[in-house]
């Protein structure tokens, strides 16, 4: 191979990131190389990133492969010590360019490999500026990172460091260069993106944030958060979901359960009334929201009875977009020193909660047939609605906003037939 490739797994931020890695590999003149940016959310995700990094030595022989993302910030000597990896670059070394002119030469030891500083020791996040986020009509923007909460099942916060935000002159001048780059649609995103501006100067929030993009940047059609804490959404944000037609319709919640015994021993800082509380003041100013969420079923100690109050939080809260996680312990965690499921229960609890949220997905586009909607084509054949459900959409030209009626559904995507832009 010549060039650089990246395998991205994970979150947007490492969407976003990913595009940040290459340009400064791309400065440093690194060439004929794959960037591995994994994720460490479950211990699927770094299954599933160490088979990737195999494929890859064997589709690239000669190429050099770094390893960086949050795995490789938690599990450094893992990945060090496979025979397949030329460097592992931490979290924060990966965004600069000279950690890519200092890489080791081919065959060194495991230490030698290694380009992992302390995260915790990162004090801010230094803004970075792309123009192009490679296979996505959608622009993704990092405005924070890093976490100040300790969820007992979390081992991203070891991975990410404490949270610190981008200054948002900054965040303003990364969208601008975005919409003036043709994207229409702009996701704000983060590891805690709803702490946004606690450690700068006057404490703006991610509600003002928005606010201010919104008003300096009318090119920007479209605008999305990634995903939030309901706990931690501000006077601004509930402005926007009530006033602003270009902020859309659908959040993501970070609701991981809907038991209060759980949600304490995950040391989540909302109950499940809070929970629905957020949900049902959303909907009273913005009927149409749609929400997302993630949960996680067969977390230690979860009863029957526990997990039946997470399925019942999901239907109560009508969660169109649920997705469902079995839970996996994470070394150092305190969750994995807390009394163990059996896998095959967990297995089962995460099919009926999977179960569940497909019967509220049908429910959701049951509600969607015949209705005018917006949509933002993708580049695979499909669409987004303003509310995140995807529509057939083959043969539009990808980043086009067409205005559709939408016919059916096939319990996968929506059908739809092209209208006037007037309708």
């Amino acid at each position: 191979m010549s060039g650089i490739e990246v395998l991205t797994f994970g979150c947007r931020l490492n969407t976003y990131e990913s595009e940040v890695m290459k340009a400064q590999a791309e400065k440093a003149g690194l060439n004929n190389a794959v960037l591995v940016n994994t994720c460490a959310v479950t211990g699927e995700a770094v299954r599933q990133a160490r088979q990737a990094i195999r494929r890859a030595r064997r589709d690239n022989p000669h190429a050099r492969i770094i390893v960086t993302g949050c795995a490789a910030q938690t599990e450094k000597e893992t990945f060090a010590a496979m025979p397949e990896v030329d460097a592992v670059l931490g979290n924060e070394e990966k965004l600069s360019s000279a950690s890519y002119r200092s890489l080791p030469d081919f065959g060194v030891s495991a230490q030698e490999k290694l380009r992992v500083n302390d995260i915790m020791s990162v004090k801010a996040t230094a803004p970075q500026m792309v123009r192009h986020i490679d296979g996505h009509v959608r622009a993704f923007i990092q405005v924070q990172n890093g976490c100040d909460h300790r969820c007992t099942f979390c081992i991203i916060p070891y991975g990410r460091g404490n949270s610190r935000s981008v200054p948002m002159g900054a965040v303003v001048d990364q969208a601008r260069k975005l919409a003036d780059s043709g994207y229409r649609e702009i996701v704000l995103t983060g590891v805690d993106a709803t702490s946004y501006g606690g450690d700068l100067p006057g404490a703006p929030t991610l509600g003002l944030l928005a606010k201010t993009l919104l008003k300096q940047l009318p090119d920007i059609r479209r605008l999305r958060l990634s995903s939030i804490d309901s706990i931690e959404a501000d006077a601004h944000l509930m402005d926007l979901i009530a006033d602003e037609p270009r902020f859309m319709p659908h959040l993501h919640l970070s609701l991981q359960h809907g038991d209060d015994m759980i949600l304490k021993r995950m040391k989540r800082r909302h109950s499940r009334a809070g929970a629905l509380r957020f949900i049902e003041d959303v909907r009273r100013v913005r009927p149409e929201m749609t929400f997302g969420a993630d949960m996680i079923a067969g977390f230690p100690t979860e009863t029957e009875e526990m997990f039946g109050n997470a399925v019942r939080l999901a239907e109560e809260a009508g969660i169109a977009h649920l997705h469902v996680f079995p839970y996996s312990p994470r070394p150092g965690t305190p969750a994995a020193r807390m009394p163990q499921l059996d896998r095959a229960l967990v297995k089962d609890r995460a099919a009926r909660l999977r179960a569940t949220g497909h019967k509220l997905y049908q429910s959701h586009l049951d509600g969607m047939v015949g209705t005018r909607q917006w949509l933002l084509v993708e580049n695979n054949g499909l669409a987004h609605t303003e509310n995140f459900t995807l529509v057939a959409a083959a043969g539009l030209r990808p980043g086009e906003l067409v205005p559709a009626t939408i016919t059916g559904h096939n319990g996968k995507h929506l059908d739809m037939q092209l209208t006037a832009a007037a309708a």
